[in-house]
């Protein structure tokens, strides 16, 4: 029989409690389990680290890897980046024989293609860094102030999604588990309406503003990740 080993991975304890972040791992790995894992399997152990991806030292990783070099079962991420940002530790995890790797994202690609994939996604990374950074150089060459009025809308930009990502923690703990159940943006909008839970204007739910409150969730975890 197949055996799992689940890890699952938040970057603060405010995600850990509100469930924001892991909410979508659990669905990605029950959707891997229950599409592409071979039957029968059993899930031997769960494990769930709020720290950041790019801490090596992290103990319930250390306890999951521990129980797979036991037992031979299967570590089982809902995405590469959820185990580590870093390729060099993901290179060293896959050179070592006794553990075998599995990401729900990525359902059939093997310890190669996850190798080259965190090396591009380490790549990208540091390239939109350095893009940034030689735009900023430029705008300054140029003698663009790079305070002022900009700044000022960037301030009140940023003060805009603040509100938008506290409204939408808001109800996290309802819109995720119930997303993660499966159900449609139309069912979940009419569930909190049934509750009595008002949209951050005070009106009725729809499928659209539920859609918008899972997108700014998801890009509040990559954010903190």
């Amino acid at each position: 029989m197949r055996q799992f080993v689940i890890y699952k991975r938040v970057s603060t304890k405010e995600q850990g409690r509100s469930g924001l972040g892991l909410a979508a791992q659990e669905r990605d790995i029950r959707l891997y389990l229950d599409t592409y894992a071979e039957m029968p399997f059993e899930v031997i152990g769960e494990f769930t680290e709020m720290q950041t991806g790019k801490a090596d030292d992290r103990p319930e990783l250390a306890k999951a890897l521990d129980l797979v070099r036991k037992t031979g079962a299967e570590l089982l991420v809902a995405k590469l980046d959820r185990l580590s940002r870093k390729v060099s530790f993901i290179a060293t995890l896959m050179d070592d024989k006794r553990v075998s790797l599995r990401v729900a994202a990525m359902p059939n690609a093997d310890k190669f293609q996850l190798h080259i994939y965190a090396a591009l996604a380490e790549q990208e990374r540091e390239f939109i860094s350095l893009r940034t950074k030689a735009a900023l150089a430029e705008a300054k060459a140029r003698g663009v102030k790079l305070g002022g009025e900009r700044d000022a809308t960037m301030k009140r930009n940023d003060a805009v999604k603040a509100q938008a990502k506290r409204d939408a923690e808001k109800v996290a703990g309802i819109v995720m588990p119930l997303r993660a159940k499966g159900e449609t943006l139309r069912q979940i909008a009419e569930t909190l309406n049934k509750s009595g839970v008002p949209t951050a204007r005070g009106g009725q739910w729809q499928a659209s503003q539920v859609q918008r409150v899972i997108k700014r969730l998801e890009e509040a975890e990559a954010s903190e990740a």
